[in-house]
């Protein structure tokens, strides 16, 4: 089955329960085979605060080194957003897989007048998809109350109800003790039942579970105690979680008060399920907590907020979290559904300087015009009737000076659609062949039928994810020219669509042209495609060795056991004279490494990896060359810099929260990598789609973390980490496709020297110059800015060979 086709299917299935209770989801997991009795299961009911709170503990115990599966809803873009393990999507491949597993029994039920809902099935699929991955445990965020949900098909170990408010009342109940009733049957047989509900919802949890262990703030008599610290800045909150037996002075990245109360029900819920879990995974755990649309402050100056806020309760929470800030004014960019009461939303939210009303992609919606009345009946003069999310967003942002506050609030729908304006990939794609371009269109999801002559395209090509309407005009306004816009088969649901878009750079100039008085924020999109194939000119420089062509970064290991070259420099004058000899071939710059990542290296202790790379930082920071610090701890990193160190190498991708303010504080560059785990470990089965375009996705959103902290986009340089959690086939995949990672906005850096991958060739693992040398060839045709290697004389010359092929006369002054 095509992904594309099982997507449409689980988008096809009823949105709301015909019969409530989970007597349709346990058939359907006993016709697969009963999955859920071998996975240990987490639910988190609450009327608010329960994704945050499910994301919390997940964050935590894979810091304690288990497998976790996390099931969310809803999605942003990708449905495969709602089933994570180890924070990776479920793959397209196993999403295929189970819908044509279990696409007969759904119809056979349908067919018999007991359709199974979306949510049930997804559900479902989840569940499946945990126990296919083996993860030693699941959390489940509940979907609605807790008795009828289909996550209730399972018997958890631990659970928690996060509050308790009067929602969706015509299912749940019309009253506080009925919603509560019904939150309160997640309880776990065998432990207590985590809650932070308090008054008349506390009482009829107690009465109806018994064993419950409470949750509220210190100076109560709570079984756990938190308080609010603020936040500490404008990406993170301090927080006090206590016990009888402990204190915890922890950091989220999470803000406002009833963050700090989400994060006592995840320790507790931790404590439950790993009772020997560390302090230490704890603290980085809820540190790299991070849930995308829950006031995510995107940019400063003017700060760029969005919220997922979407009901009075969640409002008002929200204008509690705002009253932490100074701004001037604030903007809004509002969007809603229909169902939902705008007027009690509008007024639960702080004072509003303007208003731009918008409608998310999506048959819920509400009308802009009829939310824009809402706003003006409440009594504010600058309202503004918008349509498209980034449109409204635009004009929003026309409207704020500098000091100002921009808010996107309403839905998640909409913020799904403002984040694009950060996140949106524009992925070049260098089609040599015709075969090229058929395998860029099986990855889009195009069919053969409906390529409309694209499978014939071999010119300048690029791959993006757009709405449905977008992808439309797309469509029309590159066949109107002479181009050509091929759209996936997805049909529905509210999730973005892939599009490949194969034109001529004079055709790509007249699509941008016409773009700008089309609907649908195409103006928008117009810029990303102008940037993405280059009509906006050059980029902008700083001084950077990478910005003139691929430079050359020489690799100085001071370890006794790193994989190439352990304990040859690790005396200091050893290490100085080699560097040294670095400079004299040309390198750009000198990466200094004090830790080794190789499979089966053991962990270097802060004091020791200091003691190791600062002396030789410091005796080689006069040189013709950058230093740079090859490290994955923040206290390492600091040191480095103190020393005299220009550019900071974490292989975990800013995995130690400090990193990122660390990099930002100093405006130093960070090579950000894509890593599954540092040190490696061996033969461990990673499952990608297309290892490209999977590493793109996640390192967006690594890259995205950065620049919130402060680190500008030029600063950040991604590496897809060859070798780190990818086959010696996916590892070739990266290497021909580099050009594609452009699509990030980033410097691109390429480690592939003497490593494992080139005995797919026939190489010898380890010693195999002419192998890197090749790969390094490769790199810097492909555009690479820069190539980490360990014999610099030879990879020098392979730079100049590949850049001199491509423009010669760069070189003739040297004559």
């Amino acid at each position: 089955m095509e992904y594309h086709e099982a997507v449409n299917f689980l988008f096809d299935l009823r949105r709301f329960q015909v019969k409530p209770g989970t007597e349709s989801i346990q058939r359907l997991l006993s016709h697969l085979g009963d999955p859920h009795e071998g996975v240990s299961f987490v639910q988190v009911a609450g009327s608010n605060g329960k994704g945050s709170t499910a994301r919390m503990l997940e964050s935590m115990l894979r810091e304690a080194g288990q497998s976790v599966g996390l099931y969310t809803s809803p999605h942003f873009d990708d449905i495969r957003e709602r089933i994570r393990v180890d924070g990776r999507k479920i793959p397209e491949s196993a999403l295929s897989a189970f819908v044509a597993e279990a696409k007969p029994y759904l119809v056979d039920r349908a067919a018999d007048g007991e359709p199974l809902t979306f949510f049930e099935t997804m559900t479902a699929l989840g569940i499946w998809y945990f126990e296919q991955a083996d993860v030693d445990v699941a959390v489940l965020e509940v979907g609605m109350g807790g008795e009828l949900d289909a996550t209730s098909a399972v018997d958890p170990i631990a659970s928690a109800v996060t509050n308790v408010s009067l929602e969706h009342t015509a299912v749940l109940g019309d009253t506080i003790e009925e919603i509560a009733r019904t939150k309160a049957a997640v309880a776990p047989a065998d432990a207590p039942l985590v809650t932070g509900a308090t008054g008349e919802a506390l009482d009829v949890i107690r009465d109806e579970v018994g064993d419950v262990l409470t949750v509220d703030e210190i100076g109560s008599d709570a079984d756990v105690r938190t308080a609010y610290g603020g936040r500490v800045n404008h990406q993170e909150a301090a927080v006090t979680v206590e016990t009888d037996d402990e204190h915890l002075d922890l950091r989220i990245p999470l803000l406002g008060a009833y963050q700090a109360r989400n994060a006592g029900i995840a320790v507790a819920l931790a404590r439950q399920v790993n009772p020997d879990i560390a302090t230490d995974a704890i603290h980085r755990g809820l540190r790299n907590a991070h849930w995308p649309g829950r006031f995510e402050v995107m940019s400063t100056d003017p700060m760029v907020v969005l919220d997922g806020a979407h009901n009075p309760d969640a409002c008002a929470q929200l204008a509690t979290v705002l009253d932490e800030f100074d701004y001037d004014d604030l903007h809004l960019v509002y969007g809603a559904m229909h169902d939902k009461d705008h007027r009690e939303m509008v007024d639960a939210l702080p004072e509003v300087t303007s208003v731009v009303t918008c409608q998310a992609d999506i048959s819920r919606a509400e009308d802009p015009e009829i939310l824009a009345a809402v706003f003006e009946r409440s009594g504010i003069d600058d309202v503004h009737t918008g349509s498209a999310v980034p449109s409204a967003l635009t004009k929003a942002l026309r409207h704020a000076h500098v000091d100002d506050c921009v808010l996107v609030v309403g839905s998640l729908f909409v913020v799904a659609e403002a984040r694009t304006t950060w996140t949106r990939a524009m992925v070049p794609k260098t089609n040599r062949t015709l075969d090229d371009a058929r395998e860029t269109l099986a990855r889009a999801h195009v069919s053969t039928t409906s390529a409309g002559g694209a499978d014939r395209g071999v010119f300048r090509t690029v791959r993006t994810r757009v709405q449905g309407r977008q992808a439309e005009v797309l469509r029309e306004e590159l066949l109107a020219i002479g181009g050509t816009c091929a759209v996936s088969g997805h049909e529905s649901g509210g999730e973005l669509v892939d599009v490949v878009m194969m034109a001529t750079l004079n055709q790509f100039e007249r699509l941008t042209t016409n773009l700008r008085d089309r609907p649908y924020a195409l103006l928008e999109l117009a810029d990303e495609i102008r940037t993405s194939v280059g009509l906006d000119g050059d980029a902008e420089h700083h001084g950077y060795p990478w910005e003139d062509g691929t430079a050359v970064m020489g690799i100085l290991n001071v370890t006794p056991d790193s994989f190439h070259d352990g304990g040859q420099f690790y005396d200091i004058d050893d290490a100085v004279s080699q560097a040294q000899a670095m400079v004299d071939a040309g390198v750009d710059i000198i990466d200094v490494g004090g830790e080794s990542t190789r499979p089966g290296a053991e962990e270097v202790p802060i004091d020791e990896e200091i003691r190791r790379v600062t002396p030789v930082i410091e005796a080689i920071s006069d040189l013709d060359a950058l230093v740079s610090v090859d490290t994955r701890k923040a206290a390492v990193a600091e040191a480095a810099l103190d020393a005299g160190a220009d550019i900071l190498n974490d292989v975990t991708g800013l995995e130690d929260p400090e990193m990122r303010f660390l990099a930002a504080e100093r405006d130093v560059p960070v090579i950000v990598m894509h890593s599954i785990d540092a040190p490696v470990i061996p033969d461990k089965n990673i499952d990608y789609d297309d290892v490209v375009e999977d590493v793109i996705g996640e390192l967006t959103e690594r890259v995205l973390l950065a620049e919130k902290a402060g680190i500008p986009r030029h600063n950040i340089i991604v590496d897809p980490g060859l070798g780190f959690g990818k086959s010696k086939a996916e590892n070739f995949e990266l290497l021909g496709r580099i050009d594609e990672l452009s699509a990030l906005g980033c410097p691109i850096l390429v480690g592939h020297s003497h490593k494992s991958m080139f005995s797919l060739v026939g190489e010898q693992t380890g010693d195999n110059l002419a192998a890197t040398i090749a790969g390094t060839t490769i790199a810097a045709d492909r555009g690479a800015d820069i190539v980490r290697v360990h014999d610099v004389p030879e990879n020098v010359a392979a730079v100049n060979v590949a850049l001199a092929s491509r423009d010669p006369g760069r070189f003739e002054d040297d004559e």
